[in-house]
């Protein structure tokens, strides 16, 4: 790989972690950042589950697009593919978990089977398919849209374990001082905007 081409790739990264972070920029995968989002210890499994999911279903999403779907003229059926894949390493996941980190997967509870319902999940994979990326790339994307998942997920959390110690007028309590603390993250995102552009 050429240091142009690792260059392009680590700029399309950190533009899928900080510019169009798939949470604050596109408003998707809400549910479970304002459900698990209470503890940081939960916050980061989600995270990392999350992240693993995203990557494997970009790649795996990238391949049968491109050697099935594509060449069979079946590309009408990518929503559905894109949907069987994800619970298909959703599944996976959930069981290499269960196996090796019971304490966790009690912890994620109902949220870790729900990733595959996880509209941040299939609209990065939809939003990645639209542009005609490498292989490369795609999942280079998927990865950091991840990393963007999981970075808003431990901010989240931090902030909402600070909110909890705090007076918050009782017109804003639990929801929607969660959805302005959202509100006031996306914001703070705006600033990468024009990251990459020159």
């Amino acid at each position: 790989m050429h240091c142009a081409e690792f260059m392009q790739l680590l700029a399309e990264l950190l533009d899928a972690v900080l510019v169009h972070n798939v949470v604050l920029a596109y408003f998707l995968g809400l549910c479970p950042v304002i459900g698990v989002s209470s503890k940081r210890q939960g916050a980061l499994g989600m995270g990392l589950a999350t992240t693993a999911v995203l990557t494997l279903a970009t790649l795996l999403g990238w391949l049968l697009e491109h050697w099935v779907l594509a060449p069979l003229s079946l590309q009408y059926m990518k929503i559905l593919a894109f949907i069987v894949v994800i619970a298909a390493v959703v599944q996976l996941l959930e069981l290499a978990i269960r196996r090796f980190s019971v304490g966790l997967y009690q912890q994620l509870g109902v949220y870790l089977p729900l990733i595959t319902t996880n509209c941040a999940v299939l609209g990065a994979a939809l939003l990645n398919s639209q542009h005609e990326r490498s292989l490369a790339s795609s999942v280079c994307i998927g990865f950091g849209s991840g990393l963007g998942f999981l970075g808003v997920m431990l901010v989240f959390a931090g902030l909402r374990e600070r909110l909890a110690r705090a007076t918050v007028p009782r017109a804003f309590e639990g929801a929607p001082v969660a959805f302005l603390t959202a509100g006031i993250l996306s914001l703070s995102l705006m600033g990468f905007e024009g990251l990459g552009k020159h």
